[in-house]
């Protein structure tokens, strides 16, 4: 399983990269301007560049399927690494599969984003998706089993052998985390607010403590011992 951060802010992807558990990285408008990105393109490219080979998904920014097209083609222009985030559907309910399917034929690498069922796995799939975004958290919101809508869609994959892999995002516990991994996620994109959260534990840094305190204890018989 890949783990995907899931920021804008490059000290973060710098800092958790020194930690060797980041193998690509995922944004979207909302993560740029919270981490204050005002020129997306530029932000972008120095992003890419900081993480290459690791791909970074960045999204289209526009409701119309043209525009669209438009958008992904100067995106994925900006580095090698770039995959475009395409939404399964826009505001009206209009399908983006031929977007999808597109942009799947001209080699560009397609995230595609805002799943929230097994239906649109498989059809956000079939269209040419190198990944599908399931929004776990928001699934779980509207009384679904997240957890299966994963199971299913990664049985379903496997079988029929199809290349696209499952993103779980809108992660928002521990718990949901461990629970995506076991129910079969390929890849799971984290904030690092959350990573922090994932890697630390109280009775941990308890049991460290503790071994450190008999360890300078047991130096202190010891010298004590050496000079009587």
């Amino acid at each position: 399983m890949d783990i995907f951060l899931d920021t804008a802010d490059q000290q973060q992807v710098r800092r958790w990269m020194d930690y060797g558990v980041v193998d690509g990285v995922t944004t979207n408008p909302t993560i740029m301007r919270r981490n204050g990105v005002g020129d997306i393109e530029r932000h972008s490219r120095e992003l890419a560049r900081l993480i290459d080979p690791r791909p970074l998904s960045v999204e289209v920014t526009t409701n119309d399927h043209d525009e669209m097209l438009r958008e992904a083609r100067v995106l994925a222009k900006l580095a090698s690494n770039i995959v475009v985030k395409i939404p399964v559907i826009n505001e009206q309910g209009l399908p983006s599969l031929a977007v999808i399917r597109q942009l799947s034929e001209e080699r560009v690498r397609v995230n595609v984003t805002a799943i929230m069922s097994f239906g649109q796995v498989m059809l956000a799939a079939k269209a040419g998706a190198t990944y599908v975004s399931i929004f776990a958290g928001r699934v779980a919101d509207e009384g679904g089993d997240a957890a299966a809508v994963i199971r299913r869609s990664a049985a379903w994959l496997a079988r029929w052998n199809t290349p696209a892999r499952i993103i779980v995002g809108s992660v928002r516990e521990p718990a949901n985390v461990q629970d995506a991994a076991e129910a079969g996620a390929h890849i799971i994109t984290i904030p690092p607010a959350l990573l922090e959260k994932l890697i630390d534990h109280r009775y941990s840094r308890d049991t460290v403590r503790g071994f450190n305190e008999d360890a300078r204890a047991a130096l202190a018989e010891s010298a004590l011992r050496a000079s009587t």
